[in-house]
């Protein structure tokens, strides 16, 4: 468990969750646009639409800063440090080959879409001490208490989806145009990974380094599916899963609205809209599936080897040490097939024009789920602004958001025809201690 910590900072790459900020308000309209409101596809610029490709990837979490990955104090340490539970999360998103069409009032897309993540949600900080750093020093002595009501989780989920995507114009009259869409998403569960350990409660005595912890109860749940049963912490088994066979149907949903001058019918006034995203769910199948829950109760004289687990890579080894203990009681009978709920998230925007040139966007993402739920793909709240300056075949943007991991992150992009790149943390990476990473870039074309 001990290369976890490093493979949280290392050994992914650094995937948190407003993706392609800037690019997703740009004058030209494109499918990633799409991808947060179906019902731009009424806006695209041109009457067909390529996408060769598109990535985004973000890290955040609220302990280690991005001066921190510097200094020489080590990751473990950092990360478990203090007293606040640890949340931290990767998640990138990677569009394939995609093409929408429009003609008249109506508007259709096929895009190809694959996701990674991997989440520390509520972890104690003793906990996470006691399985990475214990050992290491050997010359401490202590005695910690622990009374947590959360659920805390350890949850990696890699899948992909192909969308068939549709808008409609209801109302155009020169000024005002109302638009509405649907994508409705075949979904294919690659891999899937989660240890969630509810209302723990216990006592863990470090002596000279070995590590004990008695007086132990919690409600454990451990399931895992495909490469990530056999192993967590290396980023090839994500990259490997990505697609697997179809298990599950998904839906976007979205209205649009735009305000144009008549006098200047190529740029609009205000652009605005509503989406609800990720209304479905998926069913993981594989040959090595299993999904149980678990008592965990170490009681009276008794005690837990934490040390057994210091290099442990997978959540099948994790669970047959614990079964092995004795300590573990099976609570109801293994899933062999078990469904996981996308995480489903309300979309508000409006893009509006300040002066000639030079617009400001606000936007707002609320998930609907709760993060704690062990079959629950996690997702966060978010708020960002965005002042970008528009000419016909370029725009330069300074992305500025909020969220409810990381706090505060400011970036930058730019677009010249249809390519795109940009972070929205570097310039707050650059001029503070940051707790978010994130970068993106794609390409894509219209022909008439």
């Amino acid at each position: 468990m001990r290369t976890l910590a490093l493979l949280l900072l290392f050994g992914l790459p650094t995937y948190a969750q407003l993706h392609f900020g800037g690019a997703t308000t740009s004058q030209r309209v494109g499918l990633i646009h799409a991808g947060n409101n179906p019902a731009e596809l009424a806006n695209l610029n041109s009457r067909y639409e390529v996408q060769l490709f598109a990535v985004s990837a973000n890290a955040n979490n609220n302990k280690i800063g991005f001066g921190d990955l510097f200094g020489s104090e080590r990751f473990e340490n950092l990360l478990f440090s203090g007293t606040e539970a640890v949340d931290l999360r990767f998640d990138g998103e990677i569009y394939g080959p995609g093409f929408g069409y429009k003609s008249g009032r109506w508007a259709f897309a096929l895009a190809s879409k694959a996701y990674g993540r991997l989440d520390l949600v509520d972890v104690d900080v003793n906990i996470g001490d006691a399985l990475t750093t214990a050992t290491i020093n050997a010359l401490i002595t202590g005695v910690t208490t622990i009374d947590n009501n959360s659920n805390q989780r350890l949850n990696g989920t890699t899948w992909g989806e192909i969308g068939f995507g549709s808008a409609y114009t209801f109302l155009d009259d020169g000024t005002h145009k109302f638009s509405g869409g649907a994508t409705f998403k075949l979904l294919f569960p690659g891999s899937y990974a989660n240890f969630g350990a509810d209302r723990f409660s216990g006592t863990i005595s470090n002596n000279l380094g070995d590590v004990t912890l008695t007086d132990a109860q919690a409600n454990l749940n451990i399931a895992y599916s495909g490469n990530l049963g056999n192993e967590f912490t290396k980023f090839g088994d994500y990259a490997r899963s990505l697609f697997g066979r179809l298990g599950g149907v998904a839906a976007d949903f979205g209205v649009n609205y735009r305000f144009t001058d008549e006098a200047d019918p190529g740029n609009y006034r205000i652009n605005a809209g509503l989406s609800l995203r990720n209304l479905g769910s998926m069913k993981f199948r594989s040959a090595n599936n299993s999904d149980t829950n678990y008592v965990l109760s170490v009681q009276g004289v008794e005690s837990l080897d934490l040390n057994q687990f210091q290099n442990v890579e997978s959540l099948e080894e994790v669970e047959d040490l614990l079964l092995a203990s004795g300590y573990l009681n099976r609570t109801e009978n293994t899933k062999t097939d078990f469904k996981v709920k996308l995480p489903t998230v309300f979309s508000a925007y409006a893009d509006v024009r300040i002066v000639p040139k030079f617009y400001a966007s606000v936007y707002l993402q609320q998930k609907l789920g709760q993060d704690d739920a062990n079959d629950q793909i996690t997702y966060q709240n978010t708020i960002s602004v965005t002042p970008r300056l528009a000419l016909e075949d370029f725009e330069i943007w300074s992305n500025w958001t909020r969220n409810e991991i990381s706090g505060v992150s400011g970036g930058i992009g730019f677009r010249a025809y249809g390519f795109y790149v940009g972070s929205g943390s570097i310039i707050t990476n650059l001029l503070s201690d940051n707790k978010q990473a994130d970068a993106f870039i794609g390409y894509g074309f219209g022909l008439d």
